[in-house]
């Protein structure tokens, strides 16, 4: 079906014209008279109906005006006659006698066929009688006329009727004038010559003959039998030889047309007048008008049609009703007046099968109109256009004939049927108009790009996301019919981060749907953009792209890390000089967050140790400074608790305790150490530190690594506790460096996490009596080469050394001071 439809489209669109051919056949030919060759004379060859194919030429008739007489054959295309063509009877007297044809040929071209039937001199003129008489008073002056019947030829043009003449009047008492009606008839009328005598000779015979203007003229004769009468001394006159009156076609019956008036200067019936039509009017006029007897008015009793006769000649005479009365004669010429009494007529000669491409170029055939009009002058003018604002428009063409053709590209998605009204309008007064309709459909073709409802597309997730996880959706559409508007989605190969984009996210092909392949990291990648591709299933196939950036949100997962003053077991010892006075910077607290934006934000406050508000921290820059004068004298050693939380949710916190003490040293010269100068640069100093610390921790974790190798060759997971005793001593400054020997490994009692083995580091029992443990929160191998932060918090006191296990060093040195007060002490290894 669609092929088929595929090829018809393809034959219309490739070359559908109109060619004009006219012909012309005499009268009277037989049946199977070849008038012509369609094929031949348009130039229609085989090969325009495809090279290959070997499809055989056709010939169809759309239309005929007249299929009883003429044909068209359907494989050759010779136009022949069916019958005898008679023109006097297909045409009647009309001077143009044509008849119509429409032939698609080859269904590629339309063919509009002329074919004029040609007069032949077949025909002889004939009167209505072959003889007629007249009574003619003797008293009938010369000059005096008397009308005559008038000869038929139903030939036309010089084949038709054309002159009288009067024979066999021997004493030259008549002679002949012949005259001409408004529509080119001629008629003869008798005219006295001489005056008559009817003693001498009572009457007369006349022969009048009609001949035509053929060739080989034609005529036909008539008897005129006149008869001289005794006199009747005035015969009835009107008042003008001849009227012209005009009247509307189609006034109504009974509406009066002319009121005639003869008079008669005789008494009596001598000069009493009736009226008739002549004796020759034609049976015509006696069906359209009526004529009063007595009085003279004329009425009009049938259909007055302009189209049917434009102009009517009626002949009245006015005879008195004494003895021998000789008739008056006038002639009423009746102009009928057009009205615009016909509607336009509209007729398809030929419309398009089927759906036509949304890819036909402007300028394609759609259909072949024809419109006519059977008034004349300004009402018979039409105009003609296409209703509506639609792609179509009607392009003229000749004789009222129309093509309907596309005026601009067509959109099947916008519209995919119209239909196409045609309108033809009249110039009468009142305007005439007529409608006629026909719908177009509109066949789908591939020229829409798939578009997406973005250019960008903005998807957010979470870090630390479950691989898998649903992230968004994407969309394309694509106005375009089945496989045409069927979208497919795909991500166009790209990298992120070193990486291919497609072991990060991954794409639905039949919905969009966005899928995480990974688990995220806001640290490591903040976001990411790629591409993804919609296809459509169309021939070829369309295709278009969009942006789609993932935004990885930071999530609060990073506690805050103390990093300045340096701390030990969360503890810094901070010696101030005396009588430093109020706004003294005591030491700066700078905390790192591996989070971002409100997460990341810090915050410091002295959280405990500071009732007696000797210090105050800033919140911000986290410095602290003295707020007493005499500090010292109120307490020479003061414990504070600095905590540093973020601003994430939930919110995370960490602590570092902070003991200061008086010293009687001075501040050093030219250290700017007031409120009022303290613009001075941490960056160095922090960046040393950290230098430092980051070099201490990778050598205390190298040694730890090497050593546990050497004593057990299996690499398992551990949980490293390091164990811290308290000692009254310790808090008066006095330090006890941890040997390696003082280190040991014991067996986790966490036996029921899975049975997996950890690290335990405790210290030796002669440090102390009451150890507090450290749990390393994260299980990782010590060999392992990922970068991580590992936090120790404290554990509860009731865990037993065990006996006989290896020992494990360490390198840490330093104080020692009790923690058991701190609700949170930390201490950060970074590798």
């Amino acid at each position: 079906m669609y092929l088929s439809i595929f090829f018809f489209l393809l034959l219309w669109a490739q070359a559908l014209t109109l060619k004009n051919l006219n012909y012309s056949v005499p009268e009277e030919q037989g049946p199977g008279t070849v008038i012509g060759n369609i094929a031949k004379d348009a130039r229609l060859g085989l090969e325009q109906v495809g090279p290959g194919q070997g499809k055989k030429a056709n010939f169809r008739v759309l239309e005929n005006s007249a299929p009883h007489l003429i044909d068209v054959d359907p494989q050759s295309g010779l136009l022949y006659t069916k019958q005898r063509i008679d023109r006097e009877t297909l045409c009647k007297r009309n001077p143009k006698c044509q008849l119509s044809m429409e032939v698609f040929a080859n269904d590629k071209e339309i063919c509009m066929i002329k074919i004029d039937i040609q007069d032949i001199n077949d025909n002889s003129p004939a009167f209505p009688s072959d003889q007629i008489d007249i009574e003619i008073s003797e008293n009938a002056m010369p000059g005096t006329r008397f009308p005559l019947t008038s000869a038929h030829d139903p030939d036309a043009g010089e084949n038709g009727l054309k002159t009288y003449q009067i024979t066999r009047d021997d004493y030259n008492l008549f002679s002949l004038e012949v005259k001409s009606r408004g529509d080119g008839t001629k008629f003869p009328e008798l005219v006295i010559q001489r005056p008559l005598d009817r003693e001498e000779r009572s009457h007369h015979t006349l022969i009048l003959s009609a001949t035509d203007g053929g060739e080989y003229p034609r005529s036909g004769n008539m008897q005129i039998n006149v008869k001289v009468i005794d006199s009747n001394d005035n015969s009835p006159v009107f008042d003008q030889p001849s009227y012209i009156v005009e009247i509307p076609e189609n006034s109504p019956p009974g509406k009066v047309l002319i009121d005639l008036n003869a008079t008669d200067p005789d008494e009596g019936n001598n000069g009493q007048v009736v009226y008739s039509f002549s004796g020759y009017a034609p049976e015509r006029i006696r069906e359209l008008f009526s004529i009063d007897s007595r009085t003279g008015v004329i009425k009009i009793q049938g259909e007055i049609d302009y189209e049917e006769s434009p102009v009517i000649e009626i002949d009245v005479q006015a005879k008195d009703l004494g003895p021998n009365p000789i008739p008056g004669h006038c002639k009423v010429t009746v102009k009928v007046l057009d009205r615009n009494d016909n509607w336009p007529s509209i007729g398809f000669v030929s419309v398009r099968q089927g759906a036509i491409s949304e890819a036909a170029p402007p300028a394609t055939v759609i259909a072949l109109v024809r419109v006519t009009d059977k008034d004349s002058g300004r009402n018979g003018q039409l105009q003609c256009r296409v209703l509506g604002n639609v792609p179509f428009k009607l392009e003229e063409n000749y004789d009222n004939f129309y093509t309907v053709v596309t005026d601009r590209p067509l959109d099947r998605e916008a519209q995919d049927e119209y239909n196409v009204t045609i309108v033809a309008k009249d110039n009468g007064i009142p305007p005439l108009n007529s409608t006629k309709s026909f719908t177009v459909k509109i066949l789908d073709e591939n020229d829409n790009v798939p578009r997406f409802t973005k250019s960008v597309y903005l998807l957010q997730i979470p870090e630390n996301n479950i691989p898998g996880e649903y992230l968004g959706s994407v969309l394309a559409h694509d106005p375009d019919l089945g496989q045409n508007g069927t979208v497919y989605y795909s991500i166009m190969n790209s990298n992120v981060s070193g990486g291919d984009v497609n072991t990060y996210v991954n794409v639905n092909a039949a919905n969009g749907a966005i899928y995480a392949v990974r688990s995220f990291n806001y640290e490591q990648i903040k976001y990411f953009d790629f591409k993804v591709l919609a296809r459509d299933a169309g021939s070829p196939h369309l295709e278009s792209n969009a942006t789609v950036r993932i935004s990885v949100l930071d999530v609060n997962d990073n506690i805050p890390v103390i990093v300045l003053p340096l701390l030990l077991n969360d503890t810094a010892e901070i010696h101030v000089p005396r009588n430093v006075g109020v706004g003294y910077i005591v030491t700066t607290v700078r905390a790192v967050d591996n989070d971002y934006g409100e997460s990341g934000r810090l915050t410091y406050e002295i959280s405990d140790g500071n009732e007696e508000h000797l210090f105050e921290i800033d919140p911000v820059t986290g410095e602290v400074r003295t707020a007493h004068p005499f500090w010292d004298d109120v307490n020479p050693i003061v414990e504070l608790i600095i905590r540093v939380s973020d601003h994430g949710k939930p919110t995370l916190t960490a602590a570092a305790r902070l003991i200061v003490k008086a010293s009687n040293g001075r501040p050093p010269d030219g250290l700017p150490r007031t409120k009022d100068n303290q613009n001075w640069d941490m960056s160095l100093p922090l960046i040393v530190t950290l230098s430092i610390i980051s070099i201490m921790l990778l050598a205390a974790m190298v040694t730890i690594a090497i050593k546990c190798k050497r004593e057990n060759k299996e690499i398992r997971t551990y949980n490293c506790r390091i164990a811290e005793y308290s000692h009254p001593q310790l808090g008066k400054g006095k330090k006890k460096k941890i040997n390696k020997n003082d280190i040991m490994l014991v067996q986790s009692e966490v036996e029921e996490r899975d049975a997996m083995n950890v690290m335990n580091v405790v210290s030796s029992p002669s440090l102390a009596t009451s150890p507090m443990y450290f749990d390393y929160q994260t299980r990782l191998p010590l060999s392992s080469p990922r970068s991580e932060v590992m936090y120790l918090k404290p554990t509860a006191n009731n865990l037993s050394v065990p006996q006989g296990h290896v020992g494990c060093h360490t390198s840490f040195t330093g104080p020692v001071t009790s923690t058991t007060d701190t609700p949170t002490n930390r201490m950060s290894i970074i590798q």
